[in-house]
This record gives C-alpha cells, sequence and structure tokens, in this order.
C-alpha cells in the first residue's frame, strides 16, 4: 500500500485535486510548513545558492525545521524537483494559437521557459531528471503541442519535435548556469577575444576554424538560442 505521502502526491497530479490539508509535525507552528512552504524554501535555497546546494536537508534548515518534517508533504528529493518544475511551468502563459504566426508563439514560449529557468541557477537539472507527470509541467507541453498543431504539423512530427525543443532549452539553462558559475578570474571561462587568440594560433590542419573564427565565436548565448529554436522550427516546415 503506497504511504500517505506518495497518495498525496498522486493526488496532486490530478487536474482536480485541492492542496494538501493534512497536518504535519509543524501544526500549531504560526507559520505551518505547507507543500507550498516547502517549494518557496527550496526556490530560495536555488535562487540565493544554485541547485547544487538545494538538498532536504538544506531545505529543511530555511524553514527551521527537521527533515522528518518535510516527508509529510514532499516523499523525497524527486518529489520536491517535481514540484519545483511544477512551480515554474505554472508561470508560463500560452497565446491562442494562430496558424500563421505558430512559430513565433513557440519562441515566445520557449523565451519564457528558458526565463523562468535561467531565474534559478541550475535548476534545468531537475527538469531533465523528472518524468512529467504534474499537470503543470503537463500544460506546457499540452500547450504547445496545441500551437504546433494549429501550424498544420504531422502530430508524430510535433509530438517529438516538442520533446526535442524543451530537451534543447533545459541543457541550454544548464549550460548558462555552469557557465556563469564558472565567470569568475580563476575559472575556466575566457573571452571572444581569447578563443580568436586561439583559434588563429591554431595550425594550419584546422583551415576552416581558423578562417571562420569570427563566425564561431558570433553573438550572444541569447543570440544562438533565438537562432536554435528557428533552426528546430523551419525543420517542421514543409513537412
Amino acid at each position: 500500500m503506497a504511504s500517505p505521502p506518495q497518495r498525496r502526491r498522486a493526488a496532486r497530479h490530478l487536474a482536480d485535486a485541492g492542496p494538501t490539508t493534512r497536518p504535519g509535525p509543524s501544526a500549531g507552528r504560526k507559520n505551518p510548513i505547507t507543500v507550498d512552504a516547502v517549494v518557496d524554501a527550496a526556490l530560495g535555497v536555488v535562487e540565493r545558492e544554485g541547485y547544487d546546494a538545494l538538498t532536504m536537508r538544506r531545505v529543511a534548515a530555511a524553514l527551521e525545521t527537521g527533515p522528518a518534517s518535510l516527508y509529510a508533504h514532499v516523499v523525497n528529493k524527486e518529489d520536491l524537483d517535481d514540484l519545483l518544475i511544477g512551480r515554474l511551468c505554472a508561470e508560463i502563459t500560452f497565446p491562442e494559437p494562430d496558424p500563421r504566426r505558430w512559430r513565433q508563439q513557440v519562441g515566445e514560449v520557449c523565451g519564457q521557459i528558458r526565463d523562468q529557468y535561467l531565474s534559478y541557477p541550475g535548476i534545468s537539472r531537475a527538469a531533465l531528471a523528472v518524468v512529467p507527470t504534474n499537470t503543470e509541467t503537463l500544460r506546457v507541453s499540452e500547450g504547445l503541442l496545441g500551437i504546433v498543431l494549429a501550424g498544420g504539423v504531422d502530430p508524430q512530427r510535433a509530438a517529438w519535435a516538442i520533446d526535442a525543443l524543451l530537451l534543447y532549452i533545459n541543457a541550454f539553462c544548464l549550460e548558462v548556469s555552469l557557465l556563469n558559475r564558472q565567470a569568475d578570474p580563476d575559472g575556466w571561462v575566457v573571452s571572444r577575444d581569447e578563443m580568436l587568440r586561439r583559434f588563429a594560433a591554431l595550425p594550419d590542419t584546422f583551415p576552416h576554424t581558423k578562417r571562420h573564427a569570427g563566425e564561431l565565436t558570433a553573438g550572444t548565448v541569447m543570440d544562438r538560442f533565438d537562432f536554435t529554436i528557428d533552426l528546430m522550427l523551419a525543420g517542421l516546415d514543409g513537412q
């Protein structure tokens, strides 16, 4: 038989499920521990210290309680990851699908997801590990699917394209968070000028890299994000 927290997790995945109301060890506190309070504390940890710092013990400390208190509301770290991504996905808004602007609409939604993840350094690692069962997380794929289908894309190609888009967004945000963490005087990140110098110093066995060093190092990370999203969506035209 499933434990009470697991039953509550299953209930959260139902569209008509209400908030968790069962009191845990925090009963009687001025600010009782709830699922939302746990998620708020966890997001605070990630925002301040990065996803690598997120543990059940660290969240409990932020709530001034013990880790055992959290398990009355959250099953485990994986459940917490699911809740975190669901909370961020709940902030995503969707336009009414427009067959004439579907590619632009998908790009705008992808930009929203990117911005949510970049606000919490490294949290896209949680998105990569989460099986999408949270209704808010599923709402994102549902919304994207509706837009792409409105553009006349075959359902199978649309489904796989959305999976690829979300995977790219997750990977992009993870890379940016890693680069930002390393962007210090002693880190491994180098400037564009330094990259150009290194490419220019390559032997002649790298003729294309030396000749097109400017193109290889051009643009901001956001320029490359927009280019890649456009490139992926362009592959769905003329199917």
